[in-house]
């Protein structure tokens, strides 16, 4: 059974309508890594559909957080932010300083301004979850009743928290934390409480009361969460590893919903998504790639595949090289194949029957739109890239695939398919060993560097690709013939094929990518390799 229809499953057990929540903090561009928690909610809500539940997936914009420091992409004027909440300070212009102009014109705000793009691309990848901005349900009161019965009885929390999560809190500590003089969460003791006031003196000498029916402040994260469970009637919640740790947030969590008087989310704990040689991915150093920066190279289906495809508990390594390459390829596979005969054999193992049903969920689970079944382009992302870079039209390039006989007709998803693979060969995630650059004219650089037995191979290779058929397998036979006939190993050909035609020492195979070059324009450039051996 996918991951997926065993969570639906449990919450069935739970009752019929759910509200799968999902939630991050907007501190900085949001990545690939948030869209595994999002896309994992989403998951989540259409399996419980699926299984005949009311399902709704929300998000909740954690704006309420306060700004923790001057990230990398910020100016030094954040400084005076630092320990504001999110959604109270402007969003930077595009020089990272404070957009003033637009703050007081509008109340464009940090939070927003790294939310908006975030949703667009979520629209793109077939997720619209309900909204609910934190600080918004601060403001509304919407805290009130937990943040009461939190400060009205702060040593039943104290107790909670140190003894799940094996932690001293400070004597100092209070289950609320108000707003200084300053509007920041920073530098702050609390003198005194009387509902609904707590009373405060700041860093600056400055004291003062806040109201926690008008949300002057914030609970604490530990018990944040779970007071969101409550009027918020979540009944599912993926989260990080960091979260699920023992003694961690969410194992605290359980014990303080119950003291609110409600019930603990379903949890489904999943692993980071990194980035392959950098690392797990954060907003704060910079260390991202953006979704909307990866669906300008794939289409949106391949991304949601990587989320569907790997249970939660398994990390993700999202390579944008030839991981996205061989991912993509999955796609087409899967896509290709008939599930429902496959399931129809009898003589399928247990396994096996296993694997074709989580194979397919998958596939279904990676559409946009979960009414539409997936349709194969019957071009490999491999095929593709080697055509982008030799055809220099679409209608070259679609002409090619219809002479082949790999398509009939050109279709919509495969023209799509198209415009984000040319910006992906034009980014810098382009695999270098799928990167192709035929010469015009020869490299005498690269020929002078040939040994005398490659030098010798030149001109026969040269004639002998003058007789051959223009197709992978004739030009194939080029090569070896003419190694077989000098007695010469087929490295030393291979050697002196990318020195001749790509100025290389190696390459991608060269069969399938001379067949989609112009035949006369590669004979003219074996020609000229010939001619300048002879001088």
């Amino acid at each position: 059974m996918h991951w997926s229809d065993v969570i639906a499953q449990r919450l069935a057990e739970r009752g019929d309508e759910h509200i799968i929540a999902t939630g991050i903090t907007p501190s900085g561009e949001f990545h690939i890594g948030h869209l595994r928690e999002i896309l994992t909610g989403d998951m989540i809500a259409r399996a419980a559909r699926k299984a005949g539940l009311k399902a709704e997936l929300v998000f909740v914009v954690d704006n309420a957080d306060p700004l923790r420091k001057v990230y990398p992409f910020l100016d030094d004027a954040y400084h005076e932010f630092i320990g504001m909440q999110l959604g109270s300070i402007p969003a930077p212009d595009e020089h990272g300083k404070p957009d003033w102009a637009r703050f007081e014109q509008d109340g464009w705000n940090y939070g927003d301004h790294f939310l908006l793009p975030f949703l667009e691309a979520l629209k793109q990848i077939g997720v619209q979850p309900r909204l609910i901005p934190n600080l918004e349900s601060y403001q509304n009161g919407f805290f009130t009743n937990s943040a009461k019965r939190a400060c009205d009885d702060p040593e039943a929390i104290r107790e909670i928290i140190e003894r799940v999560s094996s932690r001293e809190l400070p004597e100092t500590w209070f289950p609320w934390q108000p707003l200084n003089s300053k509007g920041s969460l920073d530098g702050i003791s609390v003198t005194g409480y009387e509902f609904p006031l707590v009373y405060w003196k700041d860093e600056y000498g400055v004291e003062g009361q806040s109201d926690i029916t008008k949300g002057e402040g914030k609970l604490p994260w530990r018990l944040d969460w779970p007071a969101k469970w409550g009027f918020n009637k979540i009944t599912c919640e993926p989260f990080g590893k960091d979260h699920g740790a023992a003694g961690g947030s969410y194992a605290t969590g359980v014990e303080i919903a119950a003291f609110f008087g409600h019930e603990a989310p379903t949890p489904l704990v999943y692993e980071w998504i990194s980035l392959r040689g950098q690392g797990a991915m954060s907003s704060s150093t910079g260390n991202t790639v953006g979704p909307i920066e990866a669906l300008q190279l794939v289409p949106p289906e391949i991304l949601r595949l990587l989320i569907a495809n790997s249970k939660p508990n398994k990390a993700i390594e999202f390579d944008t090289g030839m991981g996205l390459v061989n991912l993509a390829d999955e796609y087409e596979r899967l896509a290709s194949r008939d599930f429902e005969a496959e399931l129809a054999d009898d003589s399928l193992s247990r396994r096996q029957r296993v694997q074709v049903e989580d194979a397919k969920v998958a596939l279904d689970l990676s559409m946009v739109d979960p009414e539409h079944q997936a349709q194969s382009t019957a071009v490999s992302f491999r095929h593709l890239a080697l055509l982008a870079q030799t055809k220099p039209t679409d209608e070259a390039l679609m002409g090619s695939l219809i002479d082949s006989g790999t398509i009939h007709a050109s279709t919509a998803a495969l023209e799509d398919r198209l415009q984000r693979m040319r910006s992906w060969i034009t980014s810098q995630h382009f695999p270098e060993e799928m990167r192709i650059s035929i010469l015009s004219h020869p490299n005498v650089e690269s020929m002078n560097e040939l040994t005398q037995d490659q030098r010798n191979l030149v001109q026969p290779l040269a004639a002998t690709l003058k007789a051959v058929d223009w197709t992978a397998e004739g030009i194939t036979s080029a090569f070896s013939n003419t190694a077989k006939e000098l007695e010469t190993p087929m490295r030393e050909m291979y050697r002196t094929l990318y020195a001749m035609f790509m100025g290389t020492v190696r390459g991608p195979r060269l069969a399938p990518i001379l067949v989609n070059c112009e035949r006369d324009v590669i004979l003219e450039l074996a020609d000229a390799c010939a001619a300048l051996i002879d001088n």
